[in-house]
């Protein structure tokens, strides 16, 4: 059964790096991977996705700090997050969708269960 697991989260004070991992099962292949993040109170919004031709998309607010990227390892994604903030704290989940997408949370079919991310200031 095709799935998406997310690790890497925590807890880190602003200014902080975090690197999260998505894995993809291995017997589905999508056309774009991306990472949502929700806030308490918020809804969900896309922060990074990257497709199969290797396109990418960031989220204004976190371009320059966060970059998305296929791991070294075979169906891996990751996200690396540099000079985090505390409006940065969220639940981060990777999704998935079999076609292609714009930057919109709403968008993707796929979901893991999600990582929490908090940042001190």
């Amino acid at each position: 059964q095709e799935q998406l697991a997310e690790s890497g989260g925590g807890s880190v004070e602003s200014g902080g790096s975090l690197r999260l991992y998505c894995a993809e099962s291995p017997e589905r292949r999508y056309h774009t991977m991306a990472w949502v993040r929700q806030a308490p109170g918020k809804e969900r919004e896309a922060v990074a996705q990257i497709n199969r031709h290797s396109e990418i998309e960031y989220l204004e607010s976190v371009e320059g700090r966060f970059t998305i990227s296929r791991g070294n390892a075979k169906n891996t994604l990751l996200l690396q997050m540099n000079s985090l903030k505390p409006e940065d704290t969220a639940m981060y989940y990777c999704a998935a969708s079999s076609w292609a997408c714009e930057l919109d949370a709403t968008c993707y079919n796929r979901w893991g269960q999600g990582t929490q991310v908090t940042v001190s200031s």
